[in-house]
């Protein structure tokens, strides 16, 4: 490990234990509300609700009425959660053995800017005797539409470092977002920017 007195890593979920492209999601949406691509994406990235939804200020209906009001195409609940999980990939085994390994050395928390339909996605791609179990790969989760906090406001570092008693220079945070990087080391956290979910292994294991 490059960061010497490490005792805490904090790892980011989408991007860096499992696949993510969002591009898929916004495509999908597109689509289902007929839309140009470009709109959907502005929309994503500008609105409001989006961010609401991740901090669990909007329930799981409200968020799929959101998407409805997009549009005037009828869409089914089922649709728009098949269109909004699309940006969720594969977990790879390499990255699911590589937290059960560091756990050994350290202790291991995951920090994810996320909300219940993703989450109860994720699940799906794990082994069924792990999907239950997922939370048990690390010390302790913290998902934003749970703690009302998201990455990458400086408060929800300090909510985890105090949460936990840790300290920033003990602390190594892994995340895919250049954002949430530059908001862990606000706080004093060691960051690794990670740009490949195989960044996380070649960092681990050379």
């Amino acid at each position: 490990m490059e960061k010497a007195g490490v005792q805490n890593i904090i790892f980011d979920l989408g991007g860096v234990i499992i696949g993510l492209d969002i591009s898929r999601t916004l495509l999908r949406l597109a689509e289902l509300l007929d839309m140009h691509f470009d709109e959907m994406s502005r929309i994503f990235y500008q609105d409001v609700r989006f961010k609401e939804y991740e901090t669990g200020n909007l329930t799981d209906q409200q968020f799929r009425n959101f998407i409805r009001t997009l549009s005037s195409v009828t869409i089914t609940d089922a649709a728009i959660d098949e269109a909004w999980n699309a940006m969720i990939l594969d977990i790879p085994r390499e990255q699911m053995n590589l937290l059960k390994m560091l756990r050994s050395d350290y202790s291991v928390y995951l920090l994810s800017n996320t909300n219940a339909i993703h989450l109860d996605y994720v699940k799906t791609k794990l082994p069924v005797d792990e999907a239950d179990l997922f939370d048990e790969f690390f010390n302790k989760t913290y998902y934003s539409h749970l703690i009302g906090m998201r990455k990458p406001d400086n408060e929800i570092y300090e909510y985890v470092l105090k949460d936990r008693n840790m300290l920033g220079t003990e602390t190594l945070f892994f995340d895919d977002n250049a954002d949430n990087i530059l908001g862990a080391q606000a706080v004093g956290i060691h960051t690794f920017h990670v740009k490949d979910l195989a960044d996380v292994i070649t960092y681990f294991h050379g």
